[in-house]
């Protein structure tokens, strides 16, 4: 006579396509026992049921209900998990956080912040202000220090005058051996709204100037 869960395999797969993923769990535990108390009682009493095959069927059921468990606990804890993020999320906005990027969006009023780090060997850094033309707009200098070097850019030209709003790219340089060296520029970014990532489940900041991943944040202001 076969097994009980070989008798259970059999049944689930009796369902077809068309059957649903509820019925087919239903089946579970109740299917299982019900099909191993008929084992038991139709079993030939001249090859009775060994001891050892009894226990390996009900150690192959458990290991089956136990990794279905740890799958519903586990996507239990994800949902949990997304939940926790976006409360966490929703208490960034409305401040600021430094994050890699070179977009950055300029007001009528106020300015555009931000850090970088000085390579080794650095002599002199500065941060280029390109419009959406490509025309350079603003040339800043900075001195290299050790750890991040903060700067900010008033939204004024060269000649000292307010340029238009909209949105401008940022680049910062190194002068190091005689040649420029591209450093990466990290920006300070006002959080408008978080958002969850549907494919990954990350979480995003939104800014005026784009999506920002939340591991991509170096800072919190």
């Amino acid at each position: 006579m076969p097994s009980a869960l070989s008798a259970l395999t059999q049944e689930q797969s009796a369902i077809g396509p068309v059957g649903s993923t509820r019925a087919k769990q239903e089946l579970g535990q109740d299917a299982f026992l019900k099909l191993m108390v008929t084992q038991l009682k139709n079993q030939d009493p001249f090859k009775p049921l060994e001891p050892q095959e009894f226990l390996g069927q009900l150690a192959q059921f458990s290991t089956v209900s136990g990794i279905q468990s740890i799958r519903d606990s586990v996507m239990g804890l994800s949902s949990t998990l997304q939940g926790s993020q976006v409360l966490q999320g929703a208490t960034l906005v409305g401040r600021s956080v430094l994050a890699a990027g070179q977009l950055g969006d300029l007001g009528v009023t106020g300015e555009i912040a931000g850090a970088f780090g000085a390579p080794a060997g650095a002599s002199s850094m500065q941060v280029r202000v390109v419009d959406a033309n490509g025309s350079l707009v603003r040339t800043i200098d900075a001195s290299p220090t050790a750890g991040l070097t903060e700067f900010s850019w008033d939204g004024r030209d060269a000649r000292g005058d307010r340029v238009a709003p909209g949105t401008y790219r940022l680049e910062a340089v190194a002068g190091v051996g005689g040649r420029e060296e591209s450093v990466e520029l990290l920006l300070q970014q006002r959080i408008n709204s978080v958002t969850i990532d549907p494919a990954g489940g990350a979480l995003r900041l939104n800014t005026s100037a784009g999506s920002i991943a939340m591991g991509d944040v170096r800072r919190i202001m």
